[in-house]
């Protein structure tokens, strides 16, 4: 049975393609591919040396502001001074922050983009924790003390492999 690889890219429907544009090179620092304005499309990548588009806005977002439609959108991070550095940079930008957890697997900061959407930034550890779990964690301490908090908050979780 054929099977596939890895998720190649996620596109979302918006209102506001400037607005959703800026808000994903600043806050996310992602690098715009391609666009095509006349169409109303953006296309982003992380690592654009690696991969076009991992990431795609276009117009054409309809419905009420309040209706739901993307669960999530998660975007990995390689260190946790990284994450922290999320930490400090949705403060500054006013970004609206649903939570700050670990997950035992990874730590995570869940926030909104201008139109609703939730985003994650996480940063993945070395633990096997079942999912879902999630505690919150206090990211306005050093990073040495995040890391004693989430070690704290897993104690005595079974792991997958116990």
């Amino acid at each position: 049975m054929p099977r596939v690889t890895r998720l190649g890219h996620t596109g979302i429907f918006v209102r506001d393609l400037d607005t959703m544009r800026a808000f994903y090179t600043r806050v996310l620092g992602l690098t715009v591919t391609d666009e095509d304005l006349n169409r109303g499309m953006v296309f982003f990548s992380a690592r654009p040396q690696e991969e076009h588009h991992e990431f795609v806005i276009m117009r054409g977002r309809t419905g009420p502001a309040d209706v739901q439609v993307v669960q999530q959108i998660s975007w990995h991070v390689d260190s946790l001074d990284e994450l922290l550095a999320f930490h400090h940079l949705l403060r500054a930008e006013g970004v609206t922050v649903e939570r700050e957890i670990t997950h035992g697997i990874a730590l995570a900061i869940y926030f909104f983009d201008p139109e609703g959407n939730r985003i994650e930034v996480y940063w993945a550890t070395d633990q096997d924790i079942p999912q879902p779990f999630g505690r919150a964690l206090d990211l306005d301490q050093p990073a040495d003390a995040v890391l004693a908090q989430a070690e704290s908050l897993i104690a005595g979780v079974p792991t997958r492999s116990a």
